[in-house]
């Protein structure tokens, strides 16, 4: 007798799918029993590549790329349409995208960066959301994953911008939950800390200020730094229906940093 993978014959969507936390669970949400997969990302060859990535792994999963931005109206338009005229469903949407800022200590930030940091990164959750609602709703089901952080939750110098824009996504998500619940869509929040592994941990450990920040916070992670592989995991089982009564929750993987 067989094991069903938990996300068979799943179509899964991921902003931000390109690279990092993303790929790693696009990657996960494969290798879960995804039956198609697409992702979605702003760099065409970068896209592309990632794709090709996962198709290499040799599953049974139609894997495809469209170019788009997530913080914008056409791009999280384009990431829902382009998967329903595919596949006709979007049975998981996860979206790590909104981009990188560094940390930096509130008066020392150009007031005209402070508004398209806080858009950036809280519109990369909210409009993909928006976008693929109506056709889970028509559906009767669904799963919505959002990535914030930690900073959504603990004050950190040098995190106030950041903090605001990731408190922003999960209440955003929580909103959600509850609109959502009667036409049996869940949706979720992964609020990591540093993530080992990625192309923004490089960036974050290059500047002297998030580097003594971030490695301070290394130092409290008893259980060890978390890593993409985990929140992959984390993303699976929440897309899984081990989770079918989870929602409207923010869950930090954090290896031990705080109990946020």
């Amino acid at each position: 007798m067989t094991v069903e993978a938990p996300l068979s014959g799943r179509v899964a969507l991921v902003y931000g799918g390109t690279g990092g936390i993303g790929l790693a669970c696009a990657r996960g949400f494969l290798e879960a029993g995804a039956e198609a997969l697409v992702l979605i990302g702003r760099t065409e060859t970068r896209g592309e590549q990632a794709a090709e990535s996962l198709r290499s792994l040799g599953h049974d999963c139609d894997v495809r790329y469209v170019q788009g931005d997530a913080a914008s109206v056409t791009g999280a338009e384009a990431g829902v349409r382009r998967t329903v005229e595919a596949f006709g469903r979007v049975d998981i949407m996860l979206s790590s995208a909104g981009g990188s800022p560094v940390p930096s200590i509130l008066h020392r930030i150009p007031l005209d960066q402070v508004q398209p940091t806080i858009d950036g990164l809280l519109m990369g959750a909210v409009l993909p959301s928006r976008a693929v609602l109506p056709v889970m709703m028509e559906q009767q089901g669904g799963v919505i994953l959002t990535v914030a952080s930690d900073a959504a939750k603990i004050a950190t110098p040098g995190e106030s911008i950041i903090g605001a824009a990731m408190a922003g996504i999960v209440m955003f998500t929580r909103g959600l939950a509850i609109e959502a619940k009667r036409s049996g869509v869940r949706a979720n929040c992964l609020t990591p800390s540093i993530v080992r592994g990625t192309p923004q941990y490089d960036v974050l450990m290059a500047d002297p200020f998030s580097a003594k920040l971030f490695k301070k916070a290394e130092s409290m992670a008893s259980l060890g730094v978390v890593e993409p592989q985990d929140l992959a995991a984390l993303a699976v089982f929440l897309a899984s229906p081990a989770a079918t009564k989870i929602t409207g929750q923010a869950i930090s993987a954090n290896g031990g940093i705080s109990a946020a």
